[in-house]
């Protein structure tokens, strides 16, 4: 749901489709190297280490991958998702077979420090907005398969999900305006059609397609690709109108820009760097 920030639920469902591609794609017919070097009844202890400082998520993962290749593995958490963590800090202890463990590793390895990435990224940016009341949101700019799993990464770290995809929330953007032949064409089409009363966004680029929309019906506006100036004076021209709609801003949200637009009076920000490019933190495993 739009602007949903609240203490989410773990996807295990999902999570478990994606453990199982993934170990079809590393694993197939065994893990030929451990299975040559390592004896078969040879038991480890084994520690998951932060790198470097961040927020984690996605540490279910980590039994769900091992419950996957049916291992014997005992695993015990120090950290929760959600958690910061130091560089150097303990966030798990593993102890089982040892070629079980080496064939899990890269599998778990890669989920929690792709969702960790995510949610430290979700973190910095809702830190930046502090003192206004604007929130991050994310986008659907999602690794494909991914979306359930980065979106649950978000609100881990602090920030709220924009809609979960094209069938749960309309989002009229400039293409599907200029198809219609204007904003209020596209408006007018969509509430023809909107029988199940979807929330509905409206984007909008220039000041005067703005005021077209105030008091339409319309639930959210998007500022989209205005200079700080520019939404400065439609947030003006939307408080002197007395419409009550959400204002969200999108286009170029670097870090250092939502720290100069904290306080402007914005509800959200749309950041797509959220999920589409997010450096995995870094995160190790030592025998």
């Amino acid at each position: 749901m739009y602007g949903d920030n609240s203490l989410p639920v773990f996807p295990k469902e999902d999570a478990l489709t994606m453990i199982r591609l993934a170990l079809a794609e590393d694993v197939r017919t065994g893990d030929v190297t451990s299975a040559w070097t390592i004896p078969e009844n040879q038991n480890q202890h084994a520690r998951l280490i932060a790198k470097e400082d961040g927020v984690l998520a996605g540490l279910p993962i980590i039994e769900l991958v091992f419950n996957e290749l049916k291992a014997n593995v005992n695993v015990v958490l120090h950290k929760q998702d959600g958690d910061c963590v130091k560089k150097g800090d303990l966030i798990a202890e593993l102890s089982g077979s040892t070629r079980e463990l080496l064939t899990g590793e890269r599998t778990l390895l890669n989920f929690i420090q792709q969702l960790s990435g995510v949610a430290t990224v979700a973190h910095v940016f809702q830190e930046a907005l502090k003192g206004g009341k604007t929130k991050v949101l994310d986008t659907r700019k999602t690794l494909p398969g991914f979306r359930t799993l980065q979106k649950y990464a978000v609100r881990v770290g602090g920030g709220s999900n924009h809609r979960m995809g094209l069938f749960d929330m309309v989002l009229v953007k400039d293409n599907h305006i200029a198809a219609a032949g204007g904003v209020l064409e596209a408006l007018e089409v969509v509430k023809k059609n909107n029988a199940e009363n979807l929330m509905v966004e409206m984007e909008v680029e220039s000041l005067e397609d703005l005021k077209k929309l105030l008091h339409k019906g319309v639930d959210v506006i998007m500022l989209d690709n205005m200079s700080n100036e520019m939404m400065a004076e439609a947030l003006e021209i939307i408080k002197e109108s007395g419409d009550k709609v959400l204002v969200e801003g999108s286009g170029n949200m670097t870090l250092e820009r939502a720290k100069e637009i904290a306080t402007l009076g914005l509800d959200y920000i749309s950041v797509g760097a959220l999920t589409h490019s997010v450096k995995a933190l870094d995160i190790s495993m030592r025998i």
